[in-house]
């Protein structure tokens, strides 16, 4: 499975054998055992008093028993019937896990959940913080991969309503992408068509997309791409950067925002692609080259934002391949000879990667450097904006206001302390296998 660690193991369809009404002990221990029949008969009891209230309500809260094969808390946010039963045991539950991202959320059946810990009036402020007390930082790093989503600041409190009713319940539930099955985290605005399908079938070359597998085999027979269908600006080693023109290939840079979408809960959707460049990162073989990310940024930003948006796939995430395409949007700017930005607001994981990068690249000149060195100066050789740097830097503690100006202090021991706990920077992007003329200057 090309999704997170979390969804390779086995789904569980009927795990829930040793909740609400069956048992796994053997015959003799449940004779000998007066207190344990006791406790299962109250158990069925309570089980069969909840049967009468079924289907359950949305914002229902119950225990359900999750991949792991352990119950965790979770809230009802959509139901549906499961087959032409008109029973109400039949129907099929969307579940948000309140412990997990929602990115996790996924339809169950009533097996999974054990009705003896149903809730239907739960106060959400009590049972957030409570939830957030019970995570782990191990839990939260396994279910948080590292990615860079455009945060929703931006939005009201009415449009942010509208925007979780609209997109509660995710669409699509996997996809097929070149070699891998990839798990989806969130709704994506498909074509209505396509709405409720099971599963979707890219090309990984045009990434047009297919509702079953016999089209996706003719459509390969037919499709003449190996690679995205843009100019290869950067090939080192098995790794190449195309540069897809959203305005020349309409079509590809819409169906990435599709893909896109799936993994990105807050990103705006934008339908007239005409005004980005897209930067698709490529792991390259004999059978042609295979998307791994991308970034997206704007032809002409007045803002000067070098970065919109940015994806690593799931089956390729924590191999350094975020870090790169930041570094590389990078590299870009000092071609053009202009400062870099990424776009605004950044989610609180976007700004943990950016700040990442940051330290790495400032604190590494800091270290080299002999004598002083200015904000300035530090912005035209990394082509990091002013604001950017300074920010960085007084959240490490290493700016002074000293006789009425800022000034940098770099201990030694304190940087590779920093530095230490940035952590690695990912792979390195070699400048002299980048061959690029920036967008202005095209044509």
């Amino acid at each position: 499975m090309g999704s997170m660690e979390a969804s390779t193991a086995p789904e569980n369809g009927s795990a829930a054998g040793g909740g609400a009404g069956g048992t796994a002990c053997n015959g003799a221990g449940a004779s000998s055992n007066g207190g344990g029949m006791e406790r299962r008969l109250r158990s069925s009891a309570a089980s069969a008093s909840w049967a009468a209230h079924l289907p359950l309500e949305v914002g229902t809260r119950v225990m359900c028993r999750w991949r792991d094969q352990k119950l965790h808390p979770v809230k009802v946010i959509e139901r549906r019937k499961g087959s032409a039963s008109s029973s109400p045991a039949d129907y099929e539950y969307y579940v948000h896990y309140t412990e997990f991202n929602r990115r996790l959320d996924e339809w169950v059946k009533l097996e999974q959940l054990d009705l003896d810990t149903v809730e239907t009036d739960v106060d959400e402020k009590v049972e957030d913080k409570a939830t957030s007390l019970k995570m782990t930082r191990h839990q939260k790093r396994k279910i948080d991969e590292t990615h860079v989503e455009q945060g929703h600041e931006e939005l009201d409190a009415a449009s942010l309503r509208e925007h979780e009713e609209f997109t509660k319940v995710k669409n699509i539930a996997k996809i097929e992408l070149g070699r891998y099955e990839i798990d989806t985290w969130y709704f994506s605005p498909f074509p209505p068509e396509y709405n409720d399908c099971p599963k979707l079938f890219f090309c990984e070359f045009c990434l047009n997309f297919m509702k079953r597998k016999e089209q996706l085999q003719r459509h390969m027979k037919k499709c003449d791409l190996k690679h995205p269908p843009g100019d290869e600006i950067y090939r080192s080693g098995t790794l190449s950067m195309f540069e897809v023109d959203g305005k020349k290939n309409k079509v590809y840079g819409q169906n990435l925002c599709y893909l896109a979408k799936l993994f990105l809960d807050h990103k705006t959707l934008y339908y007239d692609v005409d005004l980005f460049l897209f930067y698709v990162l490529c792991e390259c073989d004999d059978r042609g080259c295979h998307m791994v990310g991308y970034f997206s940024k704007e032809k002409h930003s007045e803002e000067s934002y070098n970065l919109a948006c940015i994806l690593t796939l799931p089956p390729y995430q924590r191999k350094g391949y975020g870090k790169f395409l930041i570094a590389f949007s990078y590299e870009l700017s000092k071609k053009e000879g202009k400062v870099g930005t990424p776009e605004r607001p950044l989610s609180d994981l976007g700004l943990l990667s950016y700040r990442g990068y940051w330290t790495r690249v400032l604190l590494e000149i800091l270290k080299k450097h002999k004598g002083n060195i200015s904000i300035k100066e530090l912005s035209d050789m990394t082509a990091i904006k002013a604001d950017d740097i300074l920010s960085t830097l007084q959240s490490l503690d290493l700016i002074q206001y000293r006789k009425g100006q800022h000034v940098i202090c770099a201990d030694p021991k304190v940087l590779d302390r920093h530095l230490k706990a940035a952590g690695r920077g990912g792979l390195d992007v070699d400048v002299s296998k980048l061959i690029w003329t920036p967008y202005k200057e095209q044509g």
